[in-house]
């Protein structure tokens, strides 16, 4: 029988809890703070992450979570007052979870997108109730329809589903900029940086522990069952001054921008298209009141300032990350050479 969720509360007691996935971007942080607060964690994966330690204090289950045989050996006839799946991107990852955790947790968190609401959106800042639209990325259509399905199950079965969508969320890993490590080479070199659009469309970047903070806090809420919740900072800023951080952090103070419409980098590079158009090119600003509701103590407290000087030092540490892609410096020399041809 599925333990019966905690009653509200401020504050919720250890839980019993399965991640699937654990060592991504989002996942990573919020099994730190599961196993600090003292939830019993099991994370479920295929055991191949190194990037991402697993915190000490939680167990871990080897299985390919697409091998359902696999999966349903591991687990036996395991019960979890929560599962979080990370790692379920189609209507088909998000059906084989739902055969997979039906009957047996107290309530299932669907870790959706925020680039599934509206695009463009009619109105800032993007609430829960925006509408999910995005014609221009296949990711976000497939998180829509996961969605959809799940809902119909809590719908049709009560199935305790909780939805969670995520923006723009790193750690110091992850690099921002459209060229990642090969911005940063660029700035350095001196060489000029493309940014798509004229830079001044409003962006959210939510530091991975940030995110935690609220995330690991509305499992095992019964309120939270039936809800989607949007979790990101509070700060947003325009895409200048984000590529200008990036600089100050690289120690380059007047760093050489070339701005450049998304839909002309998206028509020379079919990699980097959906995610601009569909994404990055519209101003987001959001709305925390319901996540704020729900967990009353969250509060995003790291400054981009902060994160920006976070992932450099770290790149700066780790030689190996410093790869150049060749691929994507020929293409900025082919963008900035269109920008400033001749009209």
């Amino acid at each position: 029988m599925v333990t019966t969720l905690l009653p509200e509360a401020d504050t919720v007691a250890p839980r019993n809890i399965l991640f699937v996935g654990g060592t991504g971007v989002i996942s990573a942080a919020a099994a730190e703070r599961a196993v600090a607060l003292g939830h019993r964690l099991t994370i479920l994966n295929r055991g191949k992450s190194t990037g991402r330690p697993v915190p000490e204090g939680a167990e871990v289950l080897q299985a390919d979570v697409r091998d359902a045989s696999a999966v349903q050996e591991v687990l036996g006839a395991r019960e979890f007052d929560a599962v979080a799946d990370f790692i379920a991107f189609t209507p088909d990852h998000a059906r084989a979870s739902l055969e997979l955790f039906r009957g047996r947790v107290g309530q299932y968190v669907f870790i959706s997108s925020a680039s599934a609401y509206q695009k463009p959106p009619a109105r800032l800042p993007v609430v829960e109730s925006t509408p999910l639209k995005n014609p221009f990325w296949q990711y976000s259509r497939d998180k829509i329809a996961c969605e959809e399905l799940l809902f119909g199950a809590y719908r049709s079965e009560d199935f305790p589903l909780t939805v969670v969508r995520p923006s723009h969320t790193y750690d110091r890993t992850k690099i921002a900029m459209v060229g990642g490590w090969t911005d940063i080479h660029r700035m350095r070199a001196g060489l000029p940086v493309i940014v798509h659009g004229d830079g001044t469309s409003l962006w959210t970047l939510t530091h991975s522990r940030d995110f935690a903070k609220a995330f690991v806090g509305l499992l095992g809420r019964p309120q939270a069952v039936g809800e989607s919740y949007t979790i990101t900072s509070d700060e947003y800023l325009p895409w200048n001054q984000i590529y200008g951080l990036f600089a100050r952090a690289a120690g380059v103070p007047e760093p050489e921008l070339v701005h450049v419409a998304s839909e002309t980098i998206a028509a020379h590079s079919d990699e980097l298209g959906p995610n601009l158009l569909g994404d990055r090119s519209h101003s987001v600003v959001f709305d925390n009141s319901k996540i704020k509701s729900l967990v009353p103590d969250y509060r995003a407290t790291i400054p981009f300032a902060d994160g920006a000087r976070e992932i450099v030092d770290w790149h700066d540490n780790h030689p190996g990350l410093q790869v150049v892609d060749q691929l994507f410096m020929e293409l900025s020399d082919r963008l900035v050479a269109w920008a400033r041809r001749p009209l």
